[in-house]
This record gives structure tokens, sequence and C-alpha cells, in this order.
């Protein structure tokens, strides 16, 4: 969540800055808020004191060995009175706290503005996309190699999920497995978390409150987890309420994981073959870093997203999302979008975002700095797809296609596929 400080010191700019990317921030209800919990605050102070004095005089009262009972029941009436005020308190905090939590991030100065993907930016293009007569689709392709069973698959469970055979499965593999050893050599930490959290977690990543219908929830015990949406929210609650030494910083991880997502209000929408998928696997980049070396970490992040897709051979571009585009806890995000041949045209297969103190402010993730400087700061988050391999999956069975229906691969992947070199029949 933002820093209520901005609220505070800064109120106009930061409306100003909520409203480029579309949020109206409800000042009124912000006042109303602020006045009740000064007032709470006061009021607490007050009995506070008046409680300390009675004490005082309780003290003063039994060293002269005079009676107390009238200052004793003052002191019970304060207690209750204080009490009540706290549990006001409380509930005026978790209020304030509920409503700082819907609040998006705001955008970096290097966003563009705009309301759509229309106003993204396009940063850089890398490769030449082949010129195909009649480039067919993954799905005609996998299914004609044998590879790909999306009916077997909605036999099994229902729609928009799939089932990989052979080589695809041996593909799939593959490229986890590539995606991990380069990331390694890049300096990341390998991490396999659980694949269930608990609501706390969902929340300090911004999935909760907001996005609670995207999700998928199992019941556990009095209460119940979810199923990860993607590897950034473990590895980012790794941390929770720690403060980790500057020493140490940057701290940066990598997993591979299963992604569980409901895809709420997506229906209808890149739902043919196995683009949008409720299960998919990903491998995560994740960076905890002080804040005047977060922006050059975003850049090294994305630069490493973007490493694969090189050694893949597959052509791309890195968009610079807009204002309007932006994910509910972005600060700046690039998207790196790979070239589909049945579709002509980039889709996104990565997000590389940075998130300032956004997430650390939700979990509690300080660092404490060296001297001379002193005392405990928020670190900056970010993270990134590196990739997706499902959609991996794709660009590799697409961009690879020859005439005859086989797929040539990589050449980078030939080692992680026991030598194949080619998708046949």
């Amino acid at each position: 969540m933002l820093d209520p400080h901005v609220f505070r010191d800064q109120l106009d700019i930061t409306i100003q800055r909520l409203r480029d990317r579309y949020f109206e921030f409800d000042r009124s209800a912000w006042s109303a808020l602020e006045i009740a919990r000064r007032k709470a605050i006061q009021d607490l102070e007050g009995l506070k004191a008046d409680r300390n004095k009675i004490t005082d005089q309780i003290r003063s009262r039994k060293q002269a060995q005079e009676n107390t009972s009238d200052l004793l029941e003052k002191q019970k009436a304060s207690s209750e009175n204080l009490a009540q005020c706290e549990k006001v308190m409380r509930d005026i905090e978790s209020e304030w706290e509920s409503f700082l939590s819907l609040i998006p991030n705001v955008p970096h100065v290097s966003v563009p503005l705009g309301q759509t993907s229309g106003n993204n930016q396009e940063i850089k293009t890398w490769g030449t996309p082949r010129v195909l007569d009649h480039p067919q689709d993954h799905i005609d392709l996998g299914v004609h190699l044998g590879i790909l069973d999306l009916e077997r698959a909605t036999k099994i469970t229902g729609s928009r999920f799939a089932v990989l055979k052979g080589a695809g499965a041996q593909l799939e593999r593959a490229l986890g497995a590539f995606m991990l050893d380069i990331h390694l050599k890049h300096g990341y930490s390998e991490v396999i978390p659980p694949y269930l959290v608990n609501p706390e977690s969902m929340y300090g990543t911004g999935q909760l409150p907001k996005f609670e219908n995207d999700l998928f929830k199992v019941p556990h015990g009095e209460s119940h987890l979810y199923l990860i949406p993607t590897a950034e929210v473990p590895i980012t609650n790794l941390y929770r309420d720690e403060i980790l030494k500057e020493t140490e910083l940057p701290v940066r991880h990598c997993a591979l994981t299963p992604c569980f997502r409901s895809e709420a209000g997506s229906y209808g929408k890149d739902t043919k073959g196995i683009i949008r998928q409720h299960q998919f696997h990903k491998v995560e980049l994740v960076s905890f870093t002080r804040e005047e070396d977060a922006p050059q970490e975003l850049e090294r992040l994305t630069e490493n997203a973007e490493n694969i897709l090189e050694m893949l051979e597959l052509p791309y571009r890195r968009m610079l999302l807009c204002t309007g585009d932006m994910g509910f806890s972005s600060h700046k995000t690039y998207d790196l979008e790979v070239w589909l041949p049945s579709q002509q045209t980039y889709r996104e297969i990565s997000s590389c975002s940075w998130f300032g103190t956004f997430q650390a402010r939700r979990i509690g993730l300080k660092y404490r700095t060296s001297p001379p400087k002193g005392g405990n700061r928020h670190l900056h988050t970010l993270n990134g797809s590196a990739l997706a391999i499902g959609r991996t999956w794709v660009a590799i069975i697409e961009n690879g296609q020859q005439a005859d229906g086989s797929i040539v691969l990589p050449k980078a992947l030939v080692p992680y596929m026991g030598g194949l070199e080619r998708i046949t029949l």
C-alpha cells in the first residue's frame, strides 16, 4: 500500500497521480477517517494521562497511609473507558487500513499516460519474424504431431486445461530446466516455495482484497488457503515482517512453479489453445533492493528475461506500459511480447514490474541501513516472468514450424531435449 504520509503531506499531487491511472480517490472518505483517527488518538492519550494521574494519587495516599477506595473506583472506571477507547481505535485503524488497501500504486514519472494498451510505448524490438505462406497455429500443429490434447483435458477437468504428450511434455520440462539454469548463472538463487498460501500472503502482494475472484481458494481447517497465481506471492512473502541487512542486498530469487488463475472476466478472450489457461508453469524472478538501486534492477531483470527469448531465437518486443494498463501494485512495468506467426502479431509472454515500497509496506519488509545513515527503511520489490512456459511452448511450436508440419527446435534447447533437434510424427 501507499505510504499514508503522501496523503497527509502531498494530497493534491497524489490524487492527480492516481487520476493519471484512472483511479478516483475518495477525498471525503479519507478526511472523515483522518478526523476520526485523530480524535481517537487524542481521546486515548487523554485517558492514559488521567489513568497515570490517578495511579500517582493512589501511590501518594498509600505512602501517607490514607484511604484510597474512591481513587480505586476512579481507576476502575478509567481502565474501562480506556479499554473501550482502544477498541474504537482498533476499529478505526482497521477501517483506515482497508481503505488504503484498495488504492493502487502511483505510477513512476517515466510511465506514459494512457488508458489502454494502445498507449503503451515500444522500447525495442529484437529478431526478424519469419515470413510463412500459410502459418498454422499451435493447436493444429500440436494435435497433428500428437503432442497436445485439449479434448481429453476437457474430459478430465474442464475447459482451459491441456494435456501435453511425448515430445510436447518433454519440451515443457526442458524449458523449465533451461530457464532456471540460465537465471542461476545470472546470480539468482533458486527457491521451491509452497504452492498454497494463506490470505496474509495474498494480501501482501496485492491480490487481496481486490482480486479475490481471480483466485482459486480451498478449505483448510477453519480457514482457507489459495493456490498461487504466480511464484511472486510466496517468494515475496518469504521475508514478511523481517528486517534484512543492507549488506545482503540485492536479494534475487527465481522459481519454477505451477500457477493457477480463474481468469474471471476473460471468457472469450485468448481462450483458444493454451495461451490463457487456468493452470500453467512459469519461471519467476523476484528481487529485493534499495530505492536508489531499483530502477537499474528493473532494467537488469527485464534484460534477464529478454536473454531467454534471444537464446531461444524468438522475435520479441519490449513495451513500457501506460498508466491505465499497469497492474494494481505496479509502479512501472515492462511487457515482453513474442511474435506468433498464426496471429501475425506480438503477444505478451512476460511482465516485469517494479513495485516501489507498495508491497513491502503491506508485508512489513524492511532493511537496516548501514552506518553512518542508520535506521530501517522499506525495501523496494520487483518481479518478472522469465518466462511463462506455456506461452514459450506456443512460440517455439509456431515459430519453428516447417512446411511438412514438423517443428525445428532452438539450438539452445537441443541438449535439454536429449539431442532432439526436430519434432516430427
